[in-house]
């Protein structure tokens, strides 16, 4: 008799481990998945996945076994069942009619869906109450109407992995957090970037003939349904199962190797997605190596002439207030200019306009996303472990780029094509003191084209020389953060601007289009009377794609940039090593800006300055120095490989890719200054000692 009450778990399980099985093999053969696999390897690989898959869906399970241990004739009996319909009338009225429920209090659509649940529950309930000849008949629509949830949900989910791996060669993590929370920007890009109509309608039929095939070979099992004893063990058997598989997830998702696709291929997304949900910030002092805090404090503060967190920037020049525009564009890695070795010509404008500036070839964004590089140019302080200040509670009243340009008189804005409110931009912008232009300052007619991210680059473009002309009859000199958004997936932009179709969904045609609309920009800013008053930097936030060999790949993490003003900045090539939150240090040097800094970056042409750059995912923080990647993560653990430059022809400034060497042995000055780094910056954040 046990046997045949859990054939529902057996046939859905087995189902969900194939699935899992097929996205496995699939993400082997990816493209994006650039590493080997030995036999040994593809084995232990799967065998540690399908222990994964088991225990996952053990406790996915939880909701089906629910349902099986309420499913009862006896309810149904006087006075039960008019009692319990009753109730749920009553919980009904409630939710539709009090006006502060406490499902309303969770806000968003939490209500609806109650509502609705316990709605479609009471219907069902009630008829099955007052038809009992069709009671087995409506039980089975219920039951048929179950295992279709459970089978979409597992073809939805495993598509849904494919989907990610593709873009970001990882399983769920942080990113799919932030999809789930801002679903309206995520579904219109799955809209614009996949054929829909076709993709759903394979999986809807799939989901229908898979759940008919389960349902006709487990219904005759709700016929005889098990008495109270019964139901007792099984029950009790399933939460002993439920709470083995609790302790053993955590375990599973700790084993690690050398081969960072193995470990992403041998997981399971989702408890990867839960982990990421519940932990927006790690606690630096809870998971990562530490020193004794004045130690780290006084070695990270060794780099500045003055060895205090708040330091006096006194300037040996007048300053001179140029007006300031800071281009951050979207997903621009380094090698898709022709400067790193790119032959396909999709930054003709950009690569031109290197020529004329002072251009930095050696330099890495802190990060894989766009918060991040808004955090590193805006905060000037190395990454911190889980989200980015930029989507955390406490990112108000900070120290930022902003607040030195405002204190020397600046009108200062932050321009997006899209709408602000994505990625947490517009609270954190707002609550630093930038005004905000977005998709909400457009007129219809301002707009020749826009996808779910936001308007095109040319019209954002357009906008910002409307923006720069009104600040500058003000008076007042400018500084203004625009950052670009079509270089983003689903890559679409208005046809006829450049040789790709934007029909093409290509991130070559994404770069070529921002390429376009940045030369369109230019052109339109030379005829300003501001534009030989003003600087540019023009810098990417992040590299297109974060997926490598190892934990930090390199060449995942170099992003162009350059400074340029006509007749100020002389064109050069600085070719030290720097990390993205040195770029705006630098930029006030170059005005000669005295201050009270508290920024953690340096300027690059200051005697003191010392090469180095921090790279880092949301657990992994790296610190790049003297040929040396050392990188520190949960729990506890440190690792360090040696860099050495591979072959090519192209010149030592821009050459993109290293052999990234596990050294058995880490140089353990440069893992005291890693350590530092990190834990001094969490330290500040955390004492709020980088306020303002």
């Amino acid at each position: 008799m046990f046997l045949k009450k859990i054939k529902p778990f057996l046939y859905l399980g087995v189902f969900y481990l194939i699935i899992s099985l097929i996205i496995r093999t699939v993400f082997f053969f990816h493209p994006i998945t650039t590493a080997s696999f030995g036999v040994f390897e593809v084995i232990k690989v799967l065998l540690i996945g399908l222990v994964n898959d088991i225990f996952v869906f053990i406790l996915a399970s939880s909701i089906l076994a629910l349902y099986f241990l309420f499913l009862s004739n006896s309810k149904y009996k006087k006075p039960y069942g008019p009692i319990i319909l009753g109730v749920l009338v009553l919980f009904f009225l409630y939710i539709w009619l009090v006006p502060n429920n406490i499902f309303k209090q969770y806000g968003g659509s939490i209500m609806e869906i109650a509502l609705v649940f316990v709605g479609i529950k009471t219907l069902f309930f009630g008829l099955m109450l007052f038809l009992p000849t069709q009671r087995t008949k409506i039980r089975n629509i219920l039951y048929f109407i179950t295992l279709l949830l459970y089978v979409l949900l597992i073809i939805f989910n495993g598509v849904s992995e494919y989907f990610f791996y593709n873009e970001f060669g990882v399983r769920y993590n942080f990113i799919a957090v932030d999809y789930l929370i801002y679903t309206n920007e995520v579904i219109g890009n799955i809209m614009e970037s996949y054929p829909v109509v076709p993709l759903f309608s394979g999986i809807m039929i799939v989901t229908l003939a898979i759940t008919w095939f389960i349902y006709k070979k487990t219904k005759d099992e709700l016929l005889e349904l098990p008495d109270f004893k019964q139901k007792m063990v099984l029950l009790g058997s399933f939460m002993v199962l439920c709470a083995l598989s609790a302790l053993a997830i955590p375990s599973l998702m700790q084993i690690r190797s050398d081969n960072v696709f193995a470990d992403e291929i041998e997981a399971n997304g989702l408890p990867k997605f839960y982990w990421a949900f519940t932990h927006n910030e790690l606690d630096y002092f809870q998971f990562y190596s530490q020193i004794n805090q004045q130690q780290a404090e006084k070695n990270f503060l060794s780099q500045y002439p003055q060895q205090t967190l708040s330091r006096n920037i006194v300037a040996e020049q007048p300053e001179m207030k140029k007006n300031v525009v800071l281009i951050s564009i979207e997903s621009l890695s380094a090698d898709f200019m022709e400067h790193y070795g790119n032959t396909q010509k999709i930054t003709p404008f950009l690569d031109s306009l290197a020529e004329k500036s002072l251009m930095l070839t050696n330099l890495y964004a802190t990060g894989n996303r766009t918060v991040r590089g808004l955090e590193a140019l805006t905060l000037c302080i190395p990454p911190t472990a889980g989200e980015s200040i930029i989507k955390r509670d406490d990112n108000k009243n900070k120290f930022t780029t902003g607040s030195v340009f405002k204190s020397k008189g600046y009108d200062v804005k932050f321009l997006y094509g899209g709408y602000s409110y994505f990625d947490n931009m517009q609270d954190f912008f707002g609550g630093n003191g930038y005004g905000i232009v977005d998709r909400n300052n457009f007129k219809p007619e301002e707009i020749t084209f826009a996808n779910v991210w936001g308007v095109a680059d040319e019209d954002m473009a357009k906008k910002a020389i409307q923006v720069m002309n009104t600040e500058a009859k003000s008076g007042k000199p400018f500084f203004n953060h625009w950052m670009t958004v079509s270089n983003h997936r689903p890559f679409t932009y208005p046809d006829g601007r450049i040789d790709i179709p934007g029909t093409a969904k290509s991130r070559e045609g994404g770069v070529k289009y921002t390429d376009y609309s940045l030369k369109l920009f230019f052109d339109m800013a030379k005829k300003q009377d501001w534009y030989k008053n003003t600087v540019f930097i023009i810098i990417a936030d992040h590299c297109a794609s974060s997926a490598g060999k190892t934990e930090l790949p390199m060449d995942k993490y170099r992003i162009p940039a350059m400074i340029f003003s006509e007749g100020f900045v002389q064109p050069q090539k600085f070719d030290a090593l720097m990390s993205q939150i040195d770029v705006m240090p630098t930029v006030l040097g170059l005005l000669n800006f005295s201050y009270q800094s508290k920024f953690l970056g340096q300027d690059v042409f200051k005697q003191e300055f010392q090469p180095k750059a921090y790279v880092a995912t949301y657990q992994d923080l790296g610190f790049i120095k003297d040929g040396h990647l050392t990188i520190i993560s949960p729990v506890k653990k440190v690792k360090q490989y040696s860099l050495e430059l591979e072959k090519s022809d192209l010149a030592p400034a821009f050459k993109l890719y290293y052999d990234e060497k596990l050294l058995k042995n880490p140089e353990q000055k440069l893992v005291d200054d890693a350590v530092s780094a990190y834990q001094s910056t969490s330290y500040w954040l955390k004492t709020k000692q980088l306020n303002r």
